[in-house]
């Protein structure tokens, strides 16, 4: 019989993770994790953090040194053309009746994460598939934010270049308005604060926009107003924008 692919949640930060595992995962999660020896991660020297903090509250199957991870990243340039190939290697052990660990950086496997195609993969190859509970940094976001949970979509990252990032800002906001729809997307952590402003500059005062970062951590920060009033608490401190970069972030907007 074939194995079971357990996606086995992350925490959201990788600071003071034996602190935090306890809050974001529950111990059926923690110890379905400690069980694992075999694992497909997106780099092990993490997969090892986590396990290290796991270890703590749940006996490891067996010595670290001793499990096998394989790491993947997705289908780059380097894999195109051979997905197929590389993704059932990765998946032998699961053919050979082991149970498997597919663990994301961060936060849910497979969701903003190149994990899916492990998943698509697996399916595929006829092999049960387990998600495990845990935490989700979009999810948290879409709570925190006071915004229409009914209707939302995910975009991923959005356009570098100002020129396009303006335009995809403006057509979020228009679907938004048309369907009354929640938009989120992220955004490489040092890029924030240039985000924030071409937000602010682009969209219409009366679109509701949220910042929610360093979600489940205890810096958690969570600012959903308007585009007027992030302008007016951005006069009276200038500094507002500028302490958001580099903390992992979720932006929203409802128009």
């Amino acid at each position: 019989m074939n194995g079971t692919l357990y996606l086995i949640p992350n925490t959201l930060g990788d600071e003071a993770r034996e602190e935090q595992l306890s809050s974001v995962l529950p111990i059926d999660t923690i110890l379905r994790a400690a069980q694992l020896r075999y694992w497909i991660v997106e780099n092990a020297k993490t997969a090892r953090s986590f396990l290290k903090a796991v270890s703590t509250q749940a006996t490891l199957v067996c010595p670290m040194q001793e499990m096998i991870m394989s790491e993947w990243r997705g289908p780059g340039k380097e894999h195109q053309g051979h997905e197929a190939v590389d993704l059932k290697k990765l998946l032998q052990p699961l053919l050979d009746g082991h149970d498997l660990g597919l663990m994301s950086e961060a936060g849910l496997p497979a969701i903003a994460d190149p994990g899916a195609d492990i998943v698509n993969a697996a399916h595929r190859l006829g092999i049960t598939v387990r998600a495990l509970v845990g935490p989700s940094s979009l999810l948290l976001a879409l709570m925190a934010s006071g915004m229409n949970g009914q209707s939302f979509a995910f975009h991923g990252y959005l356009p570098v270049n100002q020129a396009d990032k303006v335009n995809a800002l403006k057509q979020l906001e228009q679907e938004s308005k048309r369907k009354n729809q929640t938009q989120l997307w992220i955004e490489t952590p040092y890029r924030n604060s240039a985000m924030i402003e071409t937000m602010l500059q682009s969209l219409h005062p009366n679109t509701q926009i949220c910042v929610a970062a360093d979600l489940s951590l205890p810096t958690e920060w969570v600012k959903s107003h308007t585009v007027a009033s992030w302008q007016a608490s951005i006069k009276k401190e200038p500094g507002l924008i500028q302490a958001l970069h580099q903390r992992p972030a979720v932006f929203l907007l409802l128009a």
